[in-house]
């Protein structure tokens, strides 16, 4: 029995010599297991001789396979990153980068400042701590000497100790969350602004505006509009002396030239294209004499005549002869008042001013002004021609009348009530396919009206039916039409001179 028992201690046990097999999937990350479990029958003793030596070498083999495959691929995934951000982000990583490396080219080129020490900022506070409106960096030197501490950025360091693998809290803030809280709450503008006296700030603007000095090439010139009432209704000069002071005041501040309204209704007063330049050509001499330059409006509107005591220039007395029989030639509001401030657009290609339409009549005025005065063109002396449009010489409806009652912020009236404006609202809504809608909106208020006080403009009114957008579309093309006729013309009379209108 002793015999047996002394073999039976000299047996190997094959399920406790067994050598382990490593595992294939032991160089994935994978969440720390916990130890086995104790065996319910544990052994009393070491394995000895073969056993011992089997075991070793397992064990060692088991080490290799752990390590060695992930040091590998965590290389090979670095090497791969680095290539790629060097090859399609245009990085300038150094051969030998590290994660912080690359952390730091990411900050700068998403427009953060990275110091040589960490430090990480940027030049100015989020958008979400700015309100509305952005915040631009600030370079005055003001700025960087401000002692109140919240006048600085918010500043974030990159931590060296922490391990490649933890991308996510690599950036850590320097503010505490309660700091980030007040810093929310109020406007960098309004802390910059307490940091910074009323002196300082206008010490500072003007020094930014000295560096921003226009130079002699860049420097936009200066024309000084001439006071009307030198030139009569007879188109006389009638202070000529008064003319020369006001001109020397003007050169004495280093104005480049005037600006000159030439009146449709004094040149071409009491008969059609007969054509009176005679004051003007005088008025163009003194200026001439000053070294001064000359900008010209050509003013088809009418001036004046309010309780103030201004001259009165009106159209011209042939026009409102006709005027006194075809009222239709001017613009004409709802309930049938004229405007006689200018002629309506519905005459543009009508045949009523003694057999001229109205773009031929501004156009033989723009040609005679072009032609009296070629030598002043041909010197220089005259630099741009203004082209009047409409009612103050600008491209707009006469649809806030101050003789008609309209005080603001009244919304006006429609201005198309004349028979040659309907006459073409009718061909419009024919063309349209729907010749009921030949007629202005009988629901878009008075002079003095409120938009929510009408069916037309209030808040999903008629302005936005088919109608409505029907209507609004003739009436602003109506505009557009006769600002493309004149200034195709005005082209044509003035060519290699600048036009402007407005």
């Amino acid at each position: 029995m002793n015999t047996n028992n002394s073999n039976q201690d000299l047996l190997i046990n094959p399920q406790q010599t067994q050598i382990p097999q490593p595992d294939p999937y032991s160089h994935l990350p994978h969440p720390v297991q916990p130890g086995p479990s104790p065996s319910p029958h544990p052994q009393s003793r070491r394995p000895r001789g073969f056993a011992a030596t089997a075991a070793a070498a397992a064990a060692a083999a088991a080490a290799s396979a752990d390590s060695t495959p992930r040091c590998f691929i965590s290389q090979c995934l670095r090497k791969r990153m680095l290539a790629g951000l060097r090859q399609y982000g245009d990085f300038p990583l150094p051969a030998r980068a590290d994660m912080n490396d690359v952390l730091a080219a990411l900050a700068r080129e998403a427009g953060w400042t990275v110091e040589a020490d960490g430090t990480t900022f940027r030049q100015s506070p989020p958008p979400s701590h700015t309100g509305s409106f952005g915040v631009r960096p600030v370079e005055s030197p003001l700025l960087k000497n401000c002692a109140v501490k919240e006048c600085q950025p918010s500043v974030l360091r990159i931590d060296e100790s922490l391990s490649p693998g933890s991308l996510d809290s690599m950036v850590i803030s320097e503010r505490e969350n309660s700091r980030n809280e007040k810093y929310t709450s109020a406007s960098p503008i309004n802390s910059v602004i307490e940091c910074l006296d009323a002196d300082q700030l206008i010490q500072d603007v003007h020094s930014g505006m000295h560096q921003n000095d226009f130079t002699e090439n860049s420097r936009v010139p200066v024309y000084v509009m001439l006071a009307n009432g030198f030139i009569n209704n007879c188109c006389q000069l009638i202070d000529p002396q008064g003319v020369r002071q006001e001109l020397s005041h003007m050169k004495s501040l280093d104005v480049d030239g005037v600006v000159v309204e030439c009146w449709w209704g004094v040149v071409e007063a009491w008969s059609p294209q007969k054509y009176v330049w005679s004051g003007y050509r005088e008025l163009f001499n003194i200026i001439q004499e000053f070294k001064l330059k000359l900008q010209v409006l050509m003013a088809f509107h009418e001036y004046g005549g309010n309780d103030s005591g201004d001259v009165l220039i009106s159209l011209p007395q042939w026009v409102l002869e006709i005027g006194k029989d075809n009222q239709d030639i001017f613009f004409t509001d709802r309930e049938g008042r004229r405007n006689t401030e200018c002629l309506s657009w519905g005459i543009d290609k009508e045949r009523v001013l003694k057999g001229r339409t109205g773009i031929e009549v501004y156009f033989d005025f723009m040609r005679s002004f072009r032609t009296e005065f070629n030598d002043l063109f041909t010197e220089g002396l005259i630099t741009a021609i203004e082209i009047g449009l409409g009612p103050s010489g600008e491209l707009k409806y006469p649809s806030f009348s101050e003789r008609l009652g309209w005080r603001y912020p009244g919304i006006g009236e429609f201005q198309c009530y004349d028979k040659y404006s309907q006459q073409n609202l009718r061909k419009a809504a024919k063309l349209r396919g729907h010749s009921f809608w030949a007629r202005g909106p009988d629901n878009a208020g008075q002079y003095n009206s409120r938009p929510h006080e009408t069916g037309f403009f209030c808040e999903r009114g008629d302005y936005d039916s088919y109608f409505g957008r029907f209507f609004l579309h003739w009436y602003s093309q109506s505009l557009i039409d006769h600002a493309d006729n004149v200034l195709s013309l005005a082209s044509f009379a003035f060519e290699d001179t600048k036009i402007i209108v407005k």
